[in-house]
């Protein structure tokens, strides 16, 4: 895990690269690679690379970026891990191409070198890179299929410039205009909805693909893979199939969670008292030592919200080291402005994890498993059952999409009366999976907007973002409602929010943070199983998966992870919606400011 940055003057009207400017984006990056920094400059300045390092695979000099491959004189500064990087090698070198070093970066190299753009289906792992091709005169970019790591572009039409978060990328002469879209879709959202960001020159790479710069121009990016493809060829089992199909869905979890475990220094697994988490902690103890650590609060204490009673029982169980680290409101007022300032864009969530990730950094740890996908993977958020039922309810009432709609604005006046905004929509949206998604998952509704943000802004943002156009292009082709959440989630909730948050939170303490429950490979190996509603499906997968833990676990009740933080913010807010959407406007006005 590292961070990288990097500036290519394509055209020639272009000035040559500014190695001082290239060198303050880099350096920008310090937290995400704090164990070495390294500069390419190319010797006409026309590109260049640097790269902040935290060693995770190969801690010796090979593995040192940027990274030339002597043979080519091509060039690489990557940001990631390639799980199967020593598959590759082997296979590479079955082929007669000699490899340096045991890095994952040089794997990379001779891949690229050997495949082309072809290389990209060989690889299991989450990455975002950047190549030189030195004898094509061009630059390539390129994003893991999730979009688990972040790539981050500023194209002014004749220099294209890189880095792995947005803040970064400020150091250089970007466009900082406000993206209309982009702010309008954090209070939509509660984060920042890919491509977009804040700034008007700044824009995401889509994840699963990539994207060639060269003299002629700006390619356009090439998608690799893709989430709803997988979805959509997932096989259906049920019936005497079902057993064998538990069986593959095992075999392919603890194959993840192996692949996962490649380091060359420790790796820690988060252990709540999940579900997620507690597979992954049995998964990992076949590994060797075993390190695991929970995150609890003061005024959970002993109480019915306390994970760590039953964690505790788990590690026990797996013979794990383990370590509990509560945290109170005092820690969190003062680390308040700490977090507001690591956040690469503005998002409501992500505090849990910055305090996890503080507490497993001071443990030692660079490395850490999360259950992060699991809910998305498994069907197990409640927007499973209430997104298809809503569909199905206002598919029967006699109203439809367009009166929902003079509904909502004769009702528009009464309002402030209604337990929540989102009621005077429900005809609106609710008669498709994509209009009672954004009920479900929006933290403030589209007529909203014009309320929290100038009125022109928010006009135009909700326009760019087309956000039912994109929605409904979330799940086509799918035709099971619970593949669809699947989609809509994994696209919306997942890539924006859970894993943006999981790298700046965890980035933020020099902490590398996994997620084997998003993975491709595993994907691909699923099976629907229709025969199991929400509540049953994940507690079968996990017994199977990992018999050995106790019934505590797999017959909790599903919770959520409680975090008093909000309440800490806002005590005196009526409900957590609330809670959420004043932290959201204290967010949102400091970024506006900065």
């Amino acid at each position: 895990m590292c961070g990288i940055a990097g500036a290519f003057a394509y055209r020639a009207e272009a000035p040559p690269i500014d190695k001082a400017e290239l060198l303050r984006v880099r350096d920008a990056m310090l937290a995400r690679g704090p164990d070495a920094a390294g500069l390419w400059m190319a010797a006409d300045g026309r590109v260049g690379f640097g790269h902040r390092r935290l060693a995770i695979i190969d801690l010796s000099e090979g593995g040192a970026q940027p990274m030339l491959d002597p043979e080519t004189g091509n060039w690489i500064c990557f940001n990631g891990e390639i799980y199967n990087h020593q598959q590759l090698r082997a296979r590479l070198h079955h082929d007669g191409v000699a490899t340096r070093t045991q890095s994952d970066t040089e794997v990379l190299l001779k891949l690229y070198a050997q495949r082309g753009e072809e290389m990209f289906s060989d690889l299991r792992g989450m990455y975002a890179f950047a190549i030189w091709d030195a004898r094509r005169r061009e630059l390539l970019l390129a994003r893991d299929p999730f979009g688990i790591k972040p790539l981050y572009v500023a194209d002014d039409g004749a220099t294209i410039r890189f880095a792995s978060q947005v803040k970064p990328l400020l150091q250089a002469p970007v466009d900082r205009r406000p993206e209309p879209a982009g702010h309008a879709g954090f209070l939509l959202w509660g984060s920042v909805p890919e491509p977009y960001t804040l700034y008007r020159g700044i824009r995401a790479l889509p994840p699963g693909h990539w994207q060639r710069f060269s003299a002629a121009g700006a390619g356009r990016p090439v998608r690799f893979a893709s989430i709803v493809d997988a979805l959509g060829r997932l096989p259906t089992a049920s019936g005497a199939r079902t057993d064998d199909a538990l069986d593959q869905i095992a075999a392919a979890v603890r194959d993840s969670v192996a692949a996962h475990m490649v380091a060359d220094v420790p790796v820690g697994v988060f252990l709540s008292a999940g579900l997620d988490s507690t597979m992954l902690a049995a998964c990992a103890a076949s590994a060797g030592e075993l390190r695991t650590l929970t995150l609890g609060f003061n005024e959970y204490a002993d109480g019915p919200n306390d994970e760590a009673g039953l964690a505790d029982e788990v590690a026990g169980l797996l013979h794990a080291k383990h370590a509990l680290h509560r945290i109170s409101a005092r820690d969190f007022e003062c680390d308040r402005q700490h977090l507001i300032d690591a956040m690469d864009q503005p998002s409501i969530d992500g505090i849990n994890v910055w305090f996890v990730s503080k507490a497993a950094a001071a443990q030692g740890l660079k490395v850490a498993i999360s259950g992060l996908g699991g809910d998305e993977l498994f069907g197990s958020y409640p927007s499973f059952r209430q997104v298809p039922r809503l569909v199905s309810l206002m598919r029967r009432a006699p109203v439809g999409a367009r009166t929902g709609l003079l509904l909502r604005h004769l009702a528009q006046p009464f309002a402030s009366a209604l337990p929540s905004p989102k009621y005077a929509g429900l005809a609106e949206y609710g008669h498709s999976l994509s209009g009672a998604y954004l009920l479900r998952r929006a933290l403030h509704m589209p007529w909203e907007l014009a309320q929290l943000m100038d009125p022109a802004m928010a006009r135009d943002g909700l326009e760019e973002l087309a956000t039912m156009n994109r929605l409904d292009a979330s799940t086509e082709g799918l035709e099971s409602d619970r593949l669809a959440v699947s989609a809509l989630e994994m696209q919306w909730y997942m890539r924006n929010q859970l894993l943006r948050d999981a790298d700046w939170a965890g980035m933020a303490h020099s902490l590398e943070i996994r997620v084997p429950l998003v993975d491709l490979q595993l994907l691909q190996h699923f099976v629907e199983l229709p025969d199991f509603d929400a509540n049953s499906e994940k507690r079968t997968i996990v017994r199977r998966v990992a018999p050995e833990l106790p019934e505590g676990v797999l017959n909790r009740p599903k919770t959520g992870f409680a975090v008093p933080i909000h309440q800490w913010l806002n005590p005196g807010a009526s409900s957590g919606v609330t809670r959420h959407r004043d932290w959201a406007m204290t967010l949102y006005r400091h970024f506006a400011a900065a």
